[in-house]
């Protein structure tokens, strides 16, 4: 089985469930059987309070019950979609993450570490940061993030874990970068989360699959499970060079992917 568990559609083209079908048939005709709506939650007015930047204020113009309406008419139309949503992971936040989170009938939630701070990390408007800060420092206090992440329990999976990379800024010392990648696959480990083969990395300036290939060997050796995702943004994106993330999981030993349903992880087999 294949799925997809990462899509956008409002900033394409809105919320609608003829646009929602245009990703469905683009996910067919990849060889994609189930698709997942994952909206930025910063857009909805119901989680003004989580994330305060300013860039997300400005994008916060929906209502959640638009939302919920797109996934039951899905449901009404017989569409392969689950309900899922991208939360910015904010430190300090997990409460009222939590709570908005246990409001509504969600298959999953994906954990996304975008902001250090006031610094959007994936921003392009934000990329000379780098050039002003400690590659190690930005490294450690991203991961410091993952980490917290998936002790929270909250997330039934994270998204493009290693996304600090994107600009192609890495740590030059090899061991401290593995210690990072130990402390996070063990909290992943404990916790139970998932992570996700995502492709979108190779539609980035970094050119790569998220996560690297020696994060993803930590991760299939700590028993760690996967899901596919392509954080599609547009319909072409959906399965997006879905074939290097299947031979790269193969390629460290994983043989099932995950399939995502009112909160649990089912394994199915990787094909």
């Amino acid at each position: 089985m294949r799925t997809d568990y990462h899509i956008h559609l409002h900033e394409s083209n809105g919320l609608s469930l003829e646009w929602l079908k245009v990703y469905v048939e683009a996910a067919q005709a990849a060889g994609i059987e189930e698709i997942g709506i994952s909206e930025h939650a910063y857009f909805f007015d119901e989680t003004a309070g989580i994330l305060t930047h300013p860039w997300a204020e400005r994008r916060r113009t929906l209502k959640f019950k638009d939302y919920v309406a797109l996934y039951e008419a899905a449901q009404a139309a017989n569409l392969p979609v689950r309900f899922g949503l991208e939360m910015d992971y904010i430190p300090g936040k997990e409460e009222a993450i939590a709570r908005f989170i246990e409001r509504y009938p969600f298959d999953y939630v994906i954990g996304s570490v975008h902001w250090i701070g006031d610094w959007g990390i994936d921003l392009a408007e934000f990329r000379d940061e780098y050039e002003r800060r400690k590659i190690d420092a930005v490294y450690e206090a991203y991961f410091d993030q993952v980490v917290t992440l998936a002790e929270s329990r909250l997330f039934q999976f994270v998204g493009h874990i290693d996304l600090v990379k994107i600009f192609g800024y890495r740590p030059k010392d090899g061991a401290f970068l593995e210690a990072q990648y130990d402390r996070v696959v063990a909290a992943l480990q404990k916790s139970g989360t998932l992570i996700e083969v995502s492709t979108a990395g190779l539609r980035k300036p970094v050119g790569e699959i998220y996560p690297s290939r020696r994060l993803l060997e930590k991760c299939r050796a700590a028993g760690v499970g996967i899901v596919l995702s392509s954080d599609a943004h547009h319909p072409k994106h959906v399965g997006y060079r879905f074939e290097e993330a299947v031979a790269l999981a193969k390629s460290v030993g994983y043989t099932e992917i995950h399939r995502l349903e009112r909160g649990k992880a089912t394994p199915v087999p990787l094909t």
